[in-house]
């Protein structure tokens, strides 16, 4: 399976609060903080809600 690189770019102050949450549970702790997750329709969904504040690159697993 793939993995996805995402790395939160933009911070979410004045975005509605169900972003925010997105952010939290996809574990990104700070502006510029990375974390690598399986890429899942689940995954890819919780992306695409805050894409504008996210940077997604696509990890070939070996």
């Amino acid at each position: 399976m793939a993995q996805l690189k995402i790395t939160w770019k933009k911070s979410y102050i004045g975005k509605p609060r169900n972003q925010r949450r997105v952010i939290e549970a996809l574990g990104l702790k700070r502006l510029n903080h990375t974390v690598v997750h399986g890429d899942t329709p689940t995954i890819r969904g919780m992306v695409n809600k805050v894409s504008h504040l996210l940077a997604v690159e696509e990890v070939a697993e070996d």
